[in-house]
């Protein structure tokens, strides 16, 4: 595989008082233009997303807002970031945060889901939900009802050789738990990834 630089990141900021602020990543210096500004079109919209679902109706009682993001993988073509809101309405038992991850194939131009990281036809929401059940057994995860498997399109995002599906607050663990993630190497499902995907490439050792 030819070697491939780290994609250029930077910072910033949409600030609407003291305690609410949101920090969002943009790409830059990308050979190809047009792929630049879709993904930061996609980043910004992602963004505004998760303002959107904080604020909902009731804008007016939002006392904090916190926004911020960490880049998971940018390697070998590969960029794979999430996206975290917390915020927290006047009279409320306490703050809320949502997480959403976006992967960008930078070699297709695309961003890919999850069914887009495997096989056609492979039974990939099976696998995955087979390796979590175990890891809520090993892990002694506590559930608020029965995990049976995961959706079409699980959270997801990828860190080096990992694929972490991850859940919201509140969607099968107590609040106290924070965010459920389970992460699986690539090489406990590399027989039903597409080789051609991200996940396909950073199996490579080479």
């Amino acid at each position: 595989m030819p070697i491939s630089l780290p994609v250029s990141i930077k910072s910033f900021k949409i600030s609407s008082g003291p305690k609410k602020f949101v920090y969002y990543p943009q790409v830059f210096g990308m050979e190809n233009p047009k792929l630049q500004n879709d993904i930061n079109r996609i980043i910004v919209k992602q963004t505004q997303d998760l303002i959107n679902l904080q604020t909902g109706d009731t804008p007016e009682s939002v006392v904090e807002m916190i926004g911020s993001f960490e880049i998971k993988n940018n390697q070998r073509q590969v960029l794979s970031l999430s996206l975290s809101n917390y915020t927290y309405h006047y009279h409320a038992a306490h703050g809320n945060t949502f997480i959403k991850s976006i992967t960008f194939d930078l070699i297709k131009g695309k961003i890919d889901t999850l069914k887009d990281l495997f096989k056609p036809g492979s039974d990939y929401i099976q696998r995955l939900s087979t390796l979590i059940h175990e890891q809520i057994k090993h892990r002694n995860i506590d559930l608020i009802s029965d995990f049976t498997v995961i959706s079409p399109d699980q959270d997801f995002y990828i860190a080096d050789k990992t694929l972490v599906i991850y859940f919201q607050l509140y969607q099968i663990t107590p609040y106290v738990f924070g965010f459920p993630m389970f992460p699986i190497s690539v090489y406990d499902i590399q027989d039903i990834i597409n080789e051609d995907g991200p996940l396909g490439r950073l199996a490579e050792n080479n």
